[in-house]
């Protein structure tokens, strides 16, 4: 029998390697309590908020926490501030503050709580530690963890900045503002800190309603650097921090000055400045460690619509025609100047008496002072001109009958946006103002007929009119025009009648459009006789035509203005066919049936004779 082989095992490991093998397998699982790292710097009067959460632990989901605390004077007493497991864990220094609430533990999960103190106090400074009770089976890990606090001075300071801001400024404190819509709204703060560490402010401003109490939820953010030096605007305001009708700046080291541009209704109420410090925790997050708000000013903003007021005169007119006709307009109101924040335009605007609403627009000036004229009244000798600061003229050189009616004077107030951007802040109108303008009493009638009672195609027809005039001012000018209606299916069209031709008062003929696109001629025969030729006659020229003279005045302007008018009975107008061409009608279609029909009995012969020729 052979000899056996040993069997060869691997070598045992050394202790001290076994030893540190099964400390990091049991470190897996062991307990660590885990708080903020320090130190971190808080202000007294401010509250301050310590995290503290444990892991690694055996037992139930919710673990118990204390909270002690370990002031620089004795570093080795521990004196119990709260805990979650017993209510009477507070030692005497910390029981008051813990059953006003002022110092309490919220949990935030079965593993994490929070220890808050509302007002920091000198003596909260130390190291605060927290403990967490075993809940394991092994005492394996840490149970507790500190942080120190180190509690500064209060050395933030907030006010309004001097000189008070831009404004009327009542002497009362906080100071009461009253700035016009659309003036700006300039506000200044001094915010300082003397904190020996580095901290860095923050500050905004904040409006309020009137009389409301001041508060988070009541005071909306205007407009506000931040830590980081950006600024930012408040919700309803971050459109016009971006136009930039909004604006906030640094002057100095400690004074920030905030502008409104375009006051607004809106922006009525108590300003505030908010200051915040900051400082940065070694975790490298940003705590707000201070915070302070002074009272600026109370601003009332006058709105332009409460002060807007238009009246007119020199009261009810009567003129003739002719005459000119000056009306008076002043604005009025505790109004700011037209410039930089504001502009004004004002228009005078026309009603025939008895009809509805303000009418049409005579005439204007703009917010620049460039004037112009409504529709139906370009080419008349008319001036709008400002005469004073707040008055305004109207001028018509020549009244007309048409001119009158109620007047009424429209002025509209705008304010200036970012840039030149106008927005209209008010309007208003002045009572009606009654203008009469006597007639002329110019009664024309007028005859028209058509000479010699026919006519034929290819000849030229004569039409003649006569006006007839009663009363009217000396110079008085007659006009008259002819106009045809075109009949289809032996009705007259529902179109409008078409000018063919007429001679204007300055005695130049006008010529219009001619249905059957012939010749036309129009004269005046006679001072008050007028005559239409239409040449070469056509069919197409069929229709029922009249005759409309018109008066006319022309006033020390030069301008011209229709005092009358009228319109002559119908003359129609058939042009009939000569006899010869009624009888070569019939000869021509009685040749051509003629023709036709020998040419089909021509036909039929020659057919049948070329049959009979084959068949052969």
């Amino acid at each position: 029998m052979g000899a056996l082989r040993p069997t060869l095992l691997p070598p045992s490991p050394p202790p001290l390697l076994l030893l540190l093998l099964l400390m990091l397998g049991m470190g897996c699982w062991a307990r660590e309590v885990l708080v903020p790292e320090g130190p971190l710097y808080r202000v007294t009067g401010t509250a301050v908020s310590i995290s503290c959460n444990v892991t690694g632990y055996e037992g139930p989901a919710q673990q118990n926490f204390e909270w002690f605390l370990y002031r620089p004077e004795a570093p080795d007493t521990a004196l119990g501030i709260v805990s979650t497991k017993d209510t009477q864990f507070s030692y005497a220094i910390f029981k008051s503050r813990v059953v006003a609430g002022e110092v309490q533990v919220q949990r935030l999960q079965g593993d994490a709580v929070v220890l808050k103190i509302a007002r920091l106090q000198a003596q909260d400074a130390g190291i605060y530690e927290c403990h967490t009770p075993s809940t394991d089976t092994r005492y394996l890990g840490s149970y507790s963890g500190k942080v120190e606090l180190r509690v500064l001075p209060d050395a933030l300071q907030v006010s309004a900045a001097p000189p008070g801001p831009r404004g009327r400024q009542a002497p009362t404190s906080p100071p009461r503002l009253m700035v016009h819509e659309g003036q700006e709204l300039a506000l200044g703060c001094l915010a300082r800190t003397s904190t020996q560490k580095h901290t860095h402010l923050a500050v905004s401003f904040g409006r309020s309603v009137p009389e409301a109490p001041v508060g988070r939820a009541t005071l909306q953010e205007v407009v506000g650097i931040r830590s980081d030096l950006a600024v930012e605007a408040g919700a309803p305001y971050a459109e016009r921090l971006a136009a930039g009708e909004l604006r906030l700046g640094k002057e100095g080291t400690d004074r920030y000055r905030m502008v409104v541009g375009g006051a607004q209704a809106g922006d009525a109420g108590t300003y505030h400045c908010t200051a915040a410090e900051w400082i940065q925790d070694p975790d490298g997050s940003w705590a707000q460690i201070a915070e302070k708000r002074a009272v600026l000013a109370h601003v009332d903003v006058q709105t332009l619509s409460s002060q807007l007021a238009v009246t007119v005169g020199p009261g009810e007119r009567r003129i003739g025609p002719g005459e000119p006709l000056e009306l008076l307009c002043n604005v009025s109101g505790a109004l700011p100047p037209a410039g930089r924040h504001a502009a004004y335009s004002v228009g005078w605007e026309m009603a025939p008496a008895g009809a509805p609403g303000p009418g049409r627009l005579v005439a204007q000036l703009d917010t620049e002072g460039v004037g112009s004229l409504g529709p139906g009244y370009e080419g008349r000798h008319i001036a709008m001109e400002k005469v004073a600061s707040r008055t305004y003229r109207l001028r018509l050189e020549a009244a007309r009958p048409g001119d009158a009616g109620t007047y009424r004077c429209l002025a509209k107030a705008y304010v200036r946006g970012s840039g030149t951007r106008l927005r209209e802040a008010a309007s208003a109108r002045s009572r009606p103002l009654p203008v009469h303008v006597r007639e002329e009493g110019v009664v024309l009638e007028a005859v028209a007929w058509l000479a010699g009672g026919t006519v034929y195609r290819g000849e030229t027809a004569s039409l003649l009119c006569n006006i007839s005039v009663r009363g009217g001012p000396p110079g008085l000018r007659l006009a008259a025009s002819w106009w045809v209606e075109r009949p289809e299916d032996g009705e007259l069209s529902s179109v409008p009648a078409q000018l063919v031709g007429g001679v204007g008062q300055d005695g130049v003929a006008e010529l219009g459009v001619r249905p059957g696109g012939g010749p036309v001629s129009v004269e005046l025969v006679a001072p008050r006789s007028h005559r239409l030729r239409l040449h070469s006659l056509g069919p197409e020229d069929e229709g029922v035509y009249h005759c409309a003279p018109s008066a006319w005045v022309q006033h020390a302007d030069y301008s011209w203005y229709q005092a009358g008018s009228a319109r002559s009975g119908p003359v129609t107008v058939y042009p009939y066919m000569h006899a010869l061409d009624t009888l070569f009608v019939p000869l021509l279609v009685g040749t051509g049936v003629a023709l036709v029909t020998g040419a089909t009995v021509l036909g039929t012969i020659t057919c049948c004779f070329m049959k009979r020729l084959r068949k052969r």
